[in-house]
């Protein structure tokens, strides 16, 4: 069985793991690519806008008699067919988002994590902690772990050491619940608190 080294916060090696099966799986591109197309749609804005006749601001008067003027009959000056009208059919504010299936996006993040291994950019710490906000002490952290580019994943929610990361521009923190496979690909090294190490192999077996 593969085993994972742990380190500790100054970056020295403190113990060792037993890798889970369900981080040695097979690596499916093809998954991978689904599941990214759909969080890139999920992000996605549709804020195209129009202004049907009943939004367009204008009186709402009848402009003429119903018969007798010769022309066609028409309600408002808000109609399409008047400068100014409204639009007919215009695009309006669409939801781009979907769903692959549940097991699906789990089979992805299995590959996105095995992928990580097999490179061996992934790292497990004991634990991390700041006592206050320092920029600096995050990215002393990060570069006793010797790594440059990293996503940090959490088990639990902490503001100290959230905010001291948020700053650096080539790292991220994300606590374990939010793991997804854009952001494990994003960056170049996955880095785990053991906390988080334990909640993800749980849930992925």
């Amino acid at each position: 069985m593969a085993m994972l080294d742990i380190y500790n916060q100054e970056g020295k090696k403190v113990s060792e793991l037993e890798l889970s099966k369900a981080l040695l799986g097979p690596i499916r591109k093809a998954l991978l690519w689904e599941t990214l197309k759909m969080q890139g749609a999920n992000r996605r804005a549709g804020n195209a806008s129009t202004k049907t006749r009943s939004v367009v601001k204008g009186s709402t008067k009848k402009i003429y008699r119903q018969k007798g003027s010769g022309n066609a009959r028409h309600g408002d000056i808000k109609a399409p067919l008047f400068v100014g009208g409204g639009q007919t059919f215009g695009p309006l504010p669409r939801d781009y988002s979907y769903l692959i299936p549940k097991k699906a996006r789990l089979n992805a993040l299995k590959s996105a994590l095995s992928l990580k291994v097999k490179e061996g950019k992934l790292k497990v710490v004991d634990e991390v902690s700041f006592k206050e906000i320092k920029t600096k002490k995050a990215l002393q952290f990060f570069d006793k772990l010797g790594v440059e580019n990293a996503l940090l994943v959490i088990g639990k929610k902490d503001e100290v050491l959230e905010k001291s990361v948020r700053n650096l521009p080539h790292h991220k923190v994300l606590r374990v619940e939010g793991i997804n496979v854009y952001d494990i690909l994003k960056y170049d090294q996955l880095v785990l608190t053991q906390d988080s190490f334990k909640v993800l192999t749980g849930r992925l077996q």
